[in-house]
């Protein structure tokens, strides 16, 4: 039988009553109560002190079973889980919020050269966003502009990453571009330049050292053009070495590219490392009578902010999870 709560006494007088049948069943006045192998409680059970557990009085029923404490799961059974969650989430990324591009071609240099990784913000122009003078943006080939370009055979990994935007798709025939004119503009190109919008002379650092603004050839290389609603005019930084609006003019848009067959602005080199930077709009396109007030650029903040109201939920639940496994 189990440590008893009623008529326990402690010192002499315990040892000369050791095995003798107690009198009565009744409750034993408070002087009663001594020091023995527990304490006793208002209702009859005691705290055995040595494990710290509460068992039955006399007539009680049987002590409460203890609560085993769950086991963790292993970080080996939760690895399939996290890298099913991380699959998702950047199949997600890549469809709704951002992409990563390679560049194949020297068009664009020295702004991006060949093998760069660019980040493209596909976010913005979910929320009416538009492509602005400057930017530097990825499209979808709107009219064969990439016919005879060979087409690489990836791997079964090449593929993987593909798939979950790591690299960019052997199937899509995407061109990475500068904007240098939208809806509404006029762009004029005359012998070697400068480039004018709008009769705006473009200051423009960024073109390919040794390069002339225009082309003085009668291929494309001389232009002028006004851009319809809804279309942009694209241009590489290597001028002497793209082939973009200017030779593309006898296509169905006229060199132009729908707005709808943009995918996004590149807004980082995030490969190699020691290529690592932004890609800011140049001075030259905020002069004035060239660049009106944008109501995108208010927008231009939403990937950030998302990005920081999706972390905060994965936050909170792994501190709950943490916190309840200490308790």
């Amino acid at each position: 039988m189990g440590d008893v709560a009623v008529g326990a006494r402690s010192g002499h007088d315990g040892e000369e009553n050791r095995g003798r049948p107690e009198e009565t069943a009744g409750p034993a006045p408070d002087g009663a109560r001594g020091s023995g192998h527990g304490s006793g409680t208002e209702d009859g059970r005691v705290t055995n002190e040595h494990n710290g557990t509460q068992d039955e009085g006399v007539g009680g029923t049987p002590p409460t079973p203890h609560r085993e404490t769950k086991k963790p799961r292993s970080f080996w059974k939760e690895l399939p889980i996290l890298i099913g969650i991380a699959l998702v989430l950047a199949l997600l990324i890549k469809t709704f919020l951002v992409q990563a591009f390679s560049i194949p071609s020297s068009s664009m240099e020295n702004t991006l050269k060949i093998n760069d990784r660019v980040l493209v913000d596909k976010l913005t122009p979910w929320f009416g966003s538009e492509p602005e003078r400057g930017e530097v943006v990825v499209f979808h080939d709107p009219d064969d502009w990439l016919a005879g370009e060979p087409t690489p055979d990836p791997n079964a990994l090449q593929t993987v990453l593909s798939w979950i935007g790591l690299m960019p798709s052997a199937e899509e025939k995407d061109l990475i571009k500068r904007v240098i004119g939208v809806g509404g503009d006029t762009v004029e190109c005359n012998k070697t330049g400068p480039l004018t919008v709008n009769g705006k002379a473009l200051n423009e650092p960024y073109v390919y050292p040794g390069n002339t603004p225009c082309t003085d050839d009668d291929q494309g290389g001389r232009f002028k053009v006004k851009v319809p609603e809804g279309y942009i005019w694209v241009m590489g930084d290597h001028r002497q070495n793209s082939r973009d609006s200017r030779y593309n003019q006898s296509d169905k848009n006229g060199g132009m590219v729908p707005v709808k067959e943009v995918v996004g602005r590149a807004v980082v080199v995030a490969w190699p490392m020691n290529r690592w930077s932004t890609l800011p709009v140049p001075e030259t396109f905020d002069q004035d009578g060239l660049q009106a007030g944008s109501p995108a650029a208010a927008l231009t903040v939403a990937p950030q902010g998302l990005a920081v109201a999706g972390v905060l939920p994965v936050v909170w639940w792994r501190r709950r999870r943490r916190s309840a496994g200490t308790r």
